[in-house]
Formats: C-alpha cells, sequence, structure tokens
C-alpha cells in the first residue's frame, strides 16, 4: 500500500516515518529490544517508527476514523475508554496521574511501532493531566517519577526474576503525539506470556 507523502498528514510526521513511507518491510528493520531501551534512555523518540506497510495503513485509518468522528481522540472515548471518563476536560477521581483505577486503562496498541515480534506493547491511558514542561512537552522529573512508580507496581512486580530488562515504558512529547488530548504513556514487554497481557488489560 502506497501512500503520496505530499497528501495532507492525518497526524504528525517524523523525519524517520517520512523516509520509511517510500520503503518495504524488511525483518532487518525490526527495533530490537536492546534498541529500544537504548532509544528510551536517550529520550531519542522521535526515531521510533512504524514498519512502512504499517504506517501507511495507520494512516489511512485515522485518516478516515478522523473524517468520521471529528479526531481519533473522539473515537476512542465513544468505543474504547470509560463511558465515565465524559468528555474532556475530565474529572478524575485522583489528580495524581494513573493511581486511581477508575481514571486509567491499559490497552493493546492496536498500531504497532516496527518491534521484534517478542514485544508486545500497550497504551495505558488516563484521564489524569501528566505534568510537561513548556519546550517539547516532555515528561516534568515528578510527573516522570510517578509514571515510573505505577510501572513497577501495576507491571514489573508480578513478572518475578529479571522483571526489570523484560518492560520499558515511554511517553511521546507533545510534538510526537498522534492522538493529542488524551493523555497516555506506552508499556512494552518482552517474553511475556499472553496470560499475563491479558490480565493487565482486564484490569
Amino acid at each position: 500500500m502506497k501512500v503520496n507523502p505530499k497528501e495532507e498528514p492525518s497526524f504528525a510526521l517524523t523525519g524517520v516515518d517520512e523516509q520509511a513511507i517510500s520503503q518495504t518491510d524488511k525483518p532487518s528493520s525490526y527495533i530490537t529490544w536492546e534498541e529500544l531501551r537504548t532509544i528510551i534512555q536517550t529520550n531519542n523518540l522521535s526515531i521510533l517508527k512504524r514498519t512502512p506497510s504499517d504506517l501507511c495503513r495507520y494512516r489511512e485509518w485515522a485518516a478516515e476514523t478522523k473524517a468520521k468522528h471529528g479526531s481519533l481522540a473522539s473515537y476512542l472515548l465513544a468505543h474504547r475508554l470509560p463511558k465515565t471518563w465524559g468528555t474532556p476536560p475530565f474529572s478524575p477521581a485522583s489528580t495524581t496521574p494513573i493511581e486511581d483505577p477508575s481514571d486509567y486503562r491499559v490497552l493493546l496498541n492496536d498500531w504497532l511501532y516496527g518491534f521484534s515480534p517478542n514485544v508486545r506493547h500497550m497504551i495505558v491511558w488516563t484521564s489524569t493531566a501528566i505534568p510537561t514542561d513548556s519546550g517539547l512537552g516532555d515528561m516534568t522529573a515528578e510527573s516522570r517519577n510517578v509514571v515510573k512508580d505505577f510501572v513497577r507496581r501495576h507491571f514489573v512486580d508480578g513478572l518475578g526474576d529479571s522483571a526489570e530488562e523484560k518492560v520499558v515504558w515511554f511517553k511521546n512529547w507533545g510534538a510526537l503525539q498522534s492522538v493529542k488530548g488524551l493523555e497516555h504513556i506506552h508499556v512494552l514487554v518482552r517474553d511475556v506470556d499472553s496470560v499475563i497481557v491479558e490480565k493487565w488489560i482486564r484490569e
């Protein structure tokens, strides 16, 4: 599937995305777990990418969804997230991000980045604002610690030995987000049983 790179995009494209559109999928182009950890540790999130075919499909879906629902956020609120949230501005149970279970929802990412097949990608959506700086829209040191503690409690603690090596997370800068207006973080796990992943989603 080809997409004209000159057409109006459904969401912001990075330079990496623009380059990927004209290419074909190659297993060798997958982002390995080691590369992913380095990208997150160095906060070099702009180089994360989908495979060319997934990127084209995502752009097509995003355009169709925005035409039907007005925005990707409206679609998610109508079909994927708790109806109790209502519409923005939300009134979360807690002012601390992802603290109260009624304020967040864990979903599998329907539109994966180009990670190795043994990596599962979840998104934690929250109705509570996650404070960011006024520059790139990156997280503040305080909000980063809050999210880090949540990821440890919700994902890491139940995995046993070497769990820290199986879980990574990030929050895209404001400029890189394709779903603006809905707070979310990305959580990725390596070589974790599907039963455990389903448990996280049900909770």
